[in-house]
């Protein structure tokens, strides 16, 4: 055997040891690469229970900054390197996000990509405006308070819906329901206008059918009812006498009808100048129910009306306690005695107006 033939023998132990060492280290560098992007896209990469709202038109780099700025995520580097590959950065999509403790980065960016919101319940009750009810409702909504008022002055938009102007309140029905941040103020309405029809199912149809009133027409008299107590025991009753009223033609006389065309719900005494006011609202003036609800009456006083209080009476007056509750009479005369207990009862404690 030749120098140069015993020199390759040697050569070639050394070269596989190099071969060896090259593919081991390549393999740790794979593997820690490897255990990196595992961990950028499978570790859990939430520190705060954080709702994420993203407006229209908002790019990536806002969605990062909020993130940051309310310091959400452990990892914002995994954050954006997934977000990259997952062509998140270009595909931002709008909406009210829950990012919850647990939850790794490919869940994040799935859920961001995929315009998987976090639902909100939205309650609106005890409101008699329809500012009121935009006030409430577009906090938890995309819609303005401005857009969801308009609602009720595009005549259009009410006839689509089956209503008039007047009596458009009638179709939201106060209740909570659970919606998309994302919603306008047009799917506010069609919202409410499937669950005014749900709501008015055939049970209460033929309910409204009973009593000679259409579901536009007891939700009228219910927005009467409701503004006449807080005392839900009494809501059957006094839906009861109005209907009396009703049946037998007579003005309904309700003071929260006079308050409304007035203006002033804040009224503690009617005086007959009031009842003068030329208003089609004005029940002292004209038979019948008014031309629309004069709030938006809750559940609770809608089925009190479908369900009212069988008796004779056809009188109410406050109760000269103040406690809220009425007494109620059949007669005139009965009635006036009532009336003269309440109004001692308004000198004496000094009210006039």
């Amino acid at each position: 055997m030749t120098i140069d033939q015993k020199s390759k023998l040697l050569l070639f132990p050394r070269i596989g040891k190099f071969i060896i060492v090259f593919f081991a280290l390549a393999f740790i560098v794979v593997g820690i690469r490897a255990y990196q992007l595992y961990n950028y896209i499978f570790q859990e990469n939430v520190k705060t229970e954080f709702i994420l709202i993203i407006p229209d038109n908002a790019t990536f780099e806002q969605v990062t900054d909020s993130l940051i700025t309310n310091d959400v995520l452990h990892n914002y580097k995994a954050f954006n390197w997934v977000s990259n590959k997952k062509n998140y950065k270009l595909t931002v999509k709008p909406g009210r996000y829950l990012f919850k403790i647990g939850m790794n980065t490919n869940q994040l960016v799935n859920m961001l990509r995929g315009g998987l919101q976090q639902p909100v319940n939205v309650t609106f009750n005890n409101i008699r405006f329809k500012e009121d009810l935009a006030g409430k409702v577009s906090v938890y909504i995309q819609a303005d308070s401005i857009s969801i008022i308009n609602l009720f002055y595009d005549e259009e938009k009410i006839e689509k819906y089956g209503f008039t102007p007047e009596t458009f309140r009638a179709m939201f029905i106060p209740n909570t329901y659970e919606f998309f941040w994302t919603t306008s103020a047009e799917d506010f309405a069609d919202r409410m206008k499937a669950e005014y029809n749900n709501f008015w199912n055939e049970t209460r149809k033929k309910q409204a059918s009973e009593i000679n009133l259409t579901p536009v027409e007891v939700t009228i008299l219910a927005s009467i009812v409701q503004s006449e107590t807080a005392k839900k025991d009494e809501l059957k009753r006094i839906a009861g006498l109005y209907l009396n009223r009703l049946k037998r033609g007579q003005l309904l006389q309700a003071d929260p009808t006079v308050k409304y065309a007035v203006g002033d719900f804040s009224l503690k005494r009617i005086l007959n100048s009031h009842l003068d006011i030329e208003s089609p609202y004005n029940t002292y003036k004209y038979a019948g129910l008014p031309p629309g609800p004069i709030n938006f009456p809750e559940v609770t006083t809608i089925d009190a009306v479908l369900n009212f209080e069988k008796h004779t009476y056809i009188y109410m007056c406050a109760k000269e306690d103040f406690s809220g509750y009425h007494n109620f009479a059949s007669t005139l005369a009965q009635h006036n005695r009532n009336a003269a207990l309440y109004r001692t009862a308004l000198n004496s404690n000094r009210i006039w107006k």
